[in-house]
């Protein structure tokens, strides 16, 4: 039996949560395993795509150093879905109470989405304190982090659009901020072009974001 990880464990493996969308099965193994090569395990493959069940399973079956994840879990169809598929985490773009219950069932640990002070309330209610800012620089970035600070003293973040390498840093030197999540390691056309040494380079480059 896999030991049940915790959020807190998710957001501490390393800097950057890569934000992955998937349109071909054949690009999740070597995605996977040039991430992992380059120091990034914890992968959230999004739920956008037909294709993302099949990837997870993929990359959960070959790249056993890979910790797969599901991104934009929605429902407990979603939940049960990613957990079937090997996901060990989730991540959802929202919150509510019936997703959180259905991954506390499945074992899996659960980054829930939050833009609101009322919304963080809400899944702390739940037992939910590591969650995900979402969308992060749409919704007030740095400054709303900071703002947060203060009534939730309790609460690590994980911000999550628009976060960029160029941003990455700024969020990464707050207090409240464990990791980001960003698309940016897994650029469309290096996974098109098959050039994994690209995707390596990057996650490596990332690995020192945060030191």
């Amino acid at each position: 039996m896999t030991q049940k990880l915790t959020a807190l464990q998710v957001m501490q493996d390393a800097p950057v949560i890569p934000v992955i969308v998937l349109n071909d099965v054949a690009h999740a193994v070597p995605m996977a395993q040039a991430l992992v090569a380059g120091g990034v395990r914890m992968l959230e493959i999004t739920l956008r795509t037909p294709q993302a069940l099949a990837c997870m399973e993929a990359i959960a079956k070959a790249v056993p150093e890979a910790v797969v994840g599901a991104g934009t879990v929605r429902s407990q169809a979603d939940a049960r879905a990613a957990a079937n598929a090997g996901a060990r985490f989730a991540v959802s773009p929202g919150y509510t109470s019936a997703v959180g219950q259905a991954c506390r069932d499945l074992g899996l640990s659960l980054l829930p989405g939050v833009s609101t002070g009322s919304e963080i309330m809400m899944a702390q209610e739940d037992g939910f304190s590591e969650l995900k800012f979402f969308p992060a620089m749409q919704a007030g970035g740095p400054a709303m982090l900071k703002a947060w600070a203060g009534p939730f003293f309790d609460v690590r973040f994980c911000p999550t659009g628009g976060v960029t390498e160029g941003n990455a840093t700024e969020l990464l030197a707050l207090p409240n901020v464990v990791c980001v999540g960003g698309s940016w390691l897994v650029p469309q056309d290096a996974m098109a072009q098959g050039d994994w040494a690209r995707i390596t380079a990057l996650a490596a480059q990332s690995r020192r974001l945060k030191v």
